[in-house]
């Protein structure tokens, strides 16, 4: 496949097409961006070659231009001498060199607008190239955090199947069971502080039972004696 044919497709590609109907966007990316690099140093290459010929042409061209000026300089000379045959020959050249300077002229005019052609081309690559990095970047980072997210989740699962998860429900299962038997210790006992109030409504009730019983006693006592 020749430079222009890829770089035809490749500008014309539509990236975020390709990359949806990628099974690997970011294989897929890594790819089209080395393939726009070596596309680019390709082309980078040609245009420098242009360039140098373009650079040849130039001086050529003045070099004809310069055996130009001096075949005319030369006719001019033979007609001041009355040499008409001379200055005939003389012309004949100057035209010879002056055809080709015209060729010249032209091949540099080409070669200037194929310089031209190239720095755009080159611009429209390296424009396409950033895109398809930029794209490359955004890719990795949804891709980190992707795995990031996953890790998370496997992270979760393991200590939701984890021996720690197992051993903590164990103590959990430990303590209920335990507050259960404690309730079980107070089942029909009132608080303290109503057993306390009870106790002293029960002392008093006694002490108001042990005063009558003496008083009976007292008075038993009392009837005897005067008999």
């Amino acid at each position: 496949m020749g430079i222009f044919t890829r770089f035809r497709d490749i500008v014309s590609a539509n990236i975020n097409s390709m990359l949806d109907k990628a099974e690997d966007p970011e294989k897929m990316i890594k790819l089209m961006i080395r393939e726009m690099e070596d596309t680019l140093v390709e082309m980078k290459a040609a245009c420098a070659g242009v360039m140098a010929q373009g650079k040849k042409l130039q001086r050529d061209l003045e070099e004809i231009r310069s055996r130009e000026t001096y075949w005319e300089e030369r006719a001019a000379l033979a007609v001041t001498k009355g040499r008409d045959d001379l200055a005939r020959e003389a012309l004949l050249e100057k035209r010879r060199f002056s055809q080709r300077a015209d060729q010249l002229d032209t091949e540099h005019l080409e070669n200037n607008s194929l310089v031209a052609q190239y720095q755009d081309d080159i611009r429209q690559l390296e424009d396409k190239l950033r895109s398809a990095r930029e794209k490359q970047r955004l890719l990795v980072q949804r891709h980190l955090r992707a795995q990031k997210s996953k890790k998370a989740r496997e992270d979760m699962r393991r200590w939701e199947n984890s021996d720690a998860i197992v051993k903590f429900e164990e103590l959990e299962n430990r303590i209920e069971r335990m507050e259960a038997e404690a309730d079980l210790v107070n089942l029909g006992r009132k608080p303290d502080l109503d057993e306390a109030f009870d106790k002293l409504m029960v002392d008093d009730e006694i002490e108001k039972e042990l005063q009558a019983i003496k008083k009976r006693t007292e008075n038993k006592g009392d009837s005897s004696d005067n008999d």
